[in-house]
């Protein structure tokens, strides 16, 4: 039974919706929209059927088996381990039902290296207010550092969204914005994916809005 036969009125209204910011927002391709769905789904932990569209969604558009796995992997460290883990639970149910099967394909987690990618300056940043958590910051950085399938854009937008979400909006807001500006991304670009995750919390977009507008502001404002 579909949300048509469920509720005529709401599905109007979720289609409406879908239709602005699905069909609208050039500036995100929508493999990029799929792999956000898929994110506020694991913050959200919505995992029924807007998670089942979204995988297979993001399989008609270019997104591969391999790929959501990454992505899981990646925000595994801000959506939190336990939601991640509930999320390829529910992935590989849906792929057994799809007849679909990943490589395996991964990457070298390098978990028990030194350093990290971060920048110097936040982890020091960090290791004055706990030098544990840095430590712990370190390492989920530098075993998500050798991820190649979703890209630094992708991964930028997809932190973006988790701190919308969690309406983490400063430090974490800050520097995955920074880190989406070095991918190459416009004004245009954030300001769209704040827009598009309207669609899991219309007031947190608000909020994150805001912020964005004043840190898009601070970089205007910086001489060439």
């Amino acid at each position: 039974m579909d949300l048509h036969t469920r509720d005529s009125v709401f599905a109007e209204m979720r289609d409406a919706t879908a239709r602005m910011l699905w069909d609208g927002l050039p500036e995100l391709s929508a493999r990029e929209k799929a792999l956000l769905c898929l994110v506020a789904d694991v913050c959200q932990q919505t995992l029924g059927a807007p998670f089942e569209e979204h995988v297979r969604r993001a399989y008609g558009n270019g997104v591969s088996p391999d790929d959501l796995r990454e992505l899981l992997r990646f925000i595994a460290y801000d959506s939190g381990y336990p939601a991640a883990v509930a999320a390829l639970e529910r992935l590989v149910a849906i792929e057994r039902e799809l007849g679909v099967n990943p490589t395996g394909a991964g990457h070298v987690v390098n978990a028990d290296g030194t350093g990290s990618p971060l920048p110097e300056a936040m982890l020091r940043s960090v290791a004055e207010l706990d030098e544990g958590f840095a430590g712990y910051m370190a390492l989920q950085s530098r075993m998500r550092g050798g991820m190649q399938r979703i890209s630094v854009r992708e991964r930028a937008f997809a932190t973006m969204t988790v701190d919308v979400l969690f309406q983490t909006l400063e430090e974490s807001f800050r520097a995955h914005v920074t880190r989406a500006r070095g991918a190459g991304a416009s004004g245009e670009d954030l300001r769209a994916v704040v827009r598009f995750s309207a669609l899991f919390g219309m007031t947190k977009a608000w909020r994150a809005m805001h912020v964005l507008d004043a840190l898009l502001a601070e970089v205007e404002a910086v001489p060439a």
